[in-house]
């Protein structure tokens, strides 16, 4: 980084411009922060030091929009999520500030290049990317987290009062591996390289429980059973009593029956559940509430997103646990439990026989469990799915019987928040031969470096002529990687660590995406609204979004696969009472991994029946391009400020409050 013996940091001046979008005067506050920056050596300028001091600068440009909306008081909104998939904050931050030119020539002047420092940001959630010929497999969590963050950026971008509340885990989603051993994990330390951060001394407030290391510990174990449930009424505890004295602070004189009327509190999934027993019990033991104000504010305040249909995959808590940790809280949910199953009685005597199945407290010896859902539904003003499918499931099959029940201040709705901004984008550019030229250039430079990343992490070469087919899920049955995997096996190479960074690159660069889950089991699915707003098509069963999305952008342009939601049931009885008849290509394939030809076999033609058709349209490139096209100009819908917008309006109740 020197020139004539001098760093390029000596050349230009040092000096603090928190505010600035000029390129020179930007350049000086980063050096400014260079100088005074006590983590790195002030004599060197390497890529490392550079990010630090660039985020430094960045953060502090930030610090006018840190407002809370003290003056008109409005009434604010929290989201509780136990998991925020983040990505690079750099980026985004300078992205959203519209000063991301500014600061590349500011970096410029100092000698980096962007794109250069960036690369030093160590991702807040890694996993691993199974690397392929031409497809690409992605394993790991991160749907949940996802939208978490995506929503945090919307509500800002909205102007809404509104913040989010998580857990500051020492170590994030753990790097994994795979060695002839097995598969290996690996702490993270994403904390080692973070300067964020921003540590408020004088808020503290007392919980029983000591801080955190992990982020969802093995739950195998009496203790990791207790560790995790700790964790997670540590996250609620501590902030509802951070929101609690926000809301003493900002009212003065105030009731608790104003609280609803100013705060909202949104639950990412069940794992924040225990902020219901929570909110009910610091009122009550630290103000002397009744049951009934208490039950009236945690029901008007608490609402609540599901993100499963899988039975199996809803949060349930050992009973003996439960007692043995939060005994005062159990109380609480046994009362909520016995208030449930009266009012049913009451009211609906005819379904009296379902009450096992609906009620909160299953006694059901030798497992006695909290169903966390169940006490979610009971207890939220609003329960919504995350696709309009997931929503019909939900009011329709899983929770049938307790959608029927509402506080006495209002009513369950099960609603699909999904609405339609729309793009500039016109459907008529898809067959303008120019802007198809545009359109094939970018798509081939997002190919070119996701080519160059792959090539660097794994050494494989890929052909960025070819096509892109890219599948991104965690592991789980009911997603079904095993019957895309007999497609590719031949092709599998290695292992490598996956994360938003990288799906920055591939998501873009990506031309065909599988969503092949079992119809009826996907909550939703957001990879498949990312891949088709980059231009990418699918190959999708009607399952979650897929079905808004087919709907949205056009049957013609959408590769159906597999059976309909309404039809797996039927398909499931066959296949038990030995009916069903699988594709003998199928069988075929499976009797040849076990003949021990398993690495040179040739598995295409078990899916050469549906590939050969998308073959024969990328091979049409300007019909490939129009649907390209046609697939990010239909799916305005999915943009996250939409839903957000929709939560404001229909769930949260709360207005814009612009920054001055």
């Amino acid at each position: 980084m020197a020139e004539n013996g001098k760093s390029s940091t000596e050349k230009v001046p040092a000096a603090a411009h928190p505010l600035t979008e000029n390129p020179t005067e930007i350049a000086t506050d980063i050096n400014y922060h260079v100088k005074l920056n006590t983590h790195f050596s002030p004599f060197k300028f390497e890529p490392e030091q550079a990010f630090f001091a660039t985020a430094e600068s960045v953060r502090n440009s930030m610090g006018g929009h840190f407002l809370y909306f003290v003056r008109d008081n409005p009434k604010h909104t929290y989201y509780f999520s136990m998991e925020f998939l983040q990505g690079r904050a750099l980026t985004n931050a300078i992205g959203n500030l519209g000063i991301e030119n500014a600061y590349a020539e500011a970096l410029n002047k100092l000698g980096h290049e962007l794109e250069e420092i960036v690369e030093q940001v160590i991702n807040s959630s890694k996993k691993p990317v199974l690397v392929l010929n031409c497809i690409i497999l992605m394993t790991g969590n991160g749907g949940l987290g996802r939208i978490a963050s995506c929503f945090l950026d919307s509500m800002a971008t909205l102007n809404l009062p509104a913040g989010g509340y998580g857990l500051r885990y020492k170590y994030g989603l753990f790097k994994q591996r795979n060695t002839k051993q097995g598969q290996e994990e690996i702490a993270e330390d994403w904390l080692e390289f973070s300067p964020w951060e921003v540590v408020r001394y004088d808020l503290v407030y007392p919980v029983r429980f000591f801080i955190y290391a992990v982020l969802y510990p093995g739950d195998a174990t009496e203790s990791g059973k207790l560790l995790r449930l700790k964790q997670q009424f540590f996250l609620c505890s501590a902030s509802l009593q951070d929101i609690i004295s926000r809301f003493k602070d900002q009212r003065g004189g105030y009731t608790w029956s104003e609280f609803p009327s100013k705060i909202a509190v949104q639950l990412n999934d069940t794992h924040p559940t225990l902020a219901i027993p929570e909110l009910m019990c610091l009122p009550m033991e630290d103000e002397g509430l009744g049951w009934d104000e208490a039950w009236d504010v945690t029901t008007r305040t608490i609402a609540y997103t599901n993100h499963t249909v899988l039975p199996e995959a809803l949060e349930k808590w050992s009973q003996p646990v439960m007692w043995k940790l939060l005994p005062c809280h159990m109380e609480i949910i046994e009362e909520i439990d016995i208030m449930f199953l009266a009012m049913v009685k009451d009211t609906r005597p005819d379904l009296e026989y379902k009450l096992p199945s609906m009620c909160i407290l299953d006694h059901n010896p030798p497992k006695p469990v909290v169903r966390m859902a169940n006490l979610c539904v009971v207890s939220a003003h609003t329960v919504n799915g995350v696709a309009q499918l997931h929503s019909y499931t939900l009011k329709a099959e899983l929770f049938v019987v307790t959608s029927l029940y509402g506080p006495p201040s209002s009513k369950i709705r099960l609603t699909a928040l999904l609405g339609g901004f729309g793009f500039a984008i016109q459907s008529s550019f898809a067959d303008d031969a120019n802007f198809q030229d545009e359109w094939a250039s970018a798509k081939m430079a997002s190919k070119r470096r996701l080519a160059s990343n792959i090539s660097c992490v794994t050494g494989e070469s890929i052909d960025p002529n070819s096509l892109y087919d890219i599948q991104v899920k965690r592991i789980h049955e009911y997603k079904r990687q095993l019957l895309n995997i007999l497609g590719a096996i031949d092709r599998w190479y290695l292992f490598q660590n996956y994360n938003v960074s990288v799906a920055e690159m591939l998501i873009p660069g990506s031309e065909l995406s599988q969503h092949i889950s079992t119809a009826g089991m996907e909550a939703s699915g957001t990879s498949n609204m990312k891949f088709a707003l980059n231009g990418c098509l699918i190959i999708g069963t009607l399952d979650g979004a897929n079905v808004e999305i087919r709907e949205e952008i056009g049957e013609e342009i959408f590769f159906l696969f597999g059976a309909r939601a309404d039809e797996v049931p039927r398909l499931r009885k066959y296949q038990e009472n030995r009916l069903f008849e699988p594709d003998p290509r199928f069988e075929e394939a499976k009797q040849y991994i076990r003949s021990g030809a398993f690495g040179s076999y040739d598995y295409k033609p078990l899916l050469d029946s549906l590939e050969d058709v998308i073959y024969r349209y990328f091979r049409d490139r300007k019909r490939w391009l129009k649907m390209s096209i046609l697939s990010t100009v239909g799916c305005g819908k999915f943009i996250s400020d939409q839903t957000i917008a929709q939560y404001a309006k229909e769930i949260w109740n709360i207005q814009e409050c612009r920054v001055p």
